[in-house]
């Protein structure tokens, strides 16, 4: 089967993000990792995250969460970053995606 991770936002702007099993089972979430290693994901993100975050900070989190697991060279073009801010999902360009993995490195 296949798990996804549906973020979005409420109709007052809240952002979410479910996970939904194959089962139809779905769980709400504030950050959570699925596929393979995922349980070393959580980990991270349990020690990590923070209610009070600044989305840079989010997405540096994201990042080195999913550098802990990823096997090869990790670059702006074999990863995909997506951002609910202000009501609306956009995916980072691979530009953008290259600027924060420059600042964590």
């Amino acid at each position: 089967g296949v798990s996804l991770l549906v973020a979005g936002t409420d109709g007052d702007g809240t952002p979410r993000l479910y996970q939904v099993d194959p089962s139809g089972a779905y769980f709400g979430w504030k950050a959570t990792a699925i596929g393979k290693n995922y349980i070393n994901a959580k980990n991270f993100l349990e020690k990590r995250y923070q209610d009070d975050m600044e989305l840079e900070d989010a997405i540096h989190t994201a990042l080195l969460t999913l550098r802990e697991g990823f096997e090869g060279e990790m670059n702006s073009h074999n990863i995909e970053v997506g951002v609910v801010r202000n009501g609306k999902f956009n995916v980072l360009t691979p530009a953008q995606i290259q600027d924060y993995l420059d600042e964590a490195n």
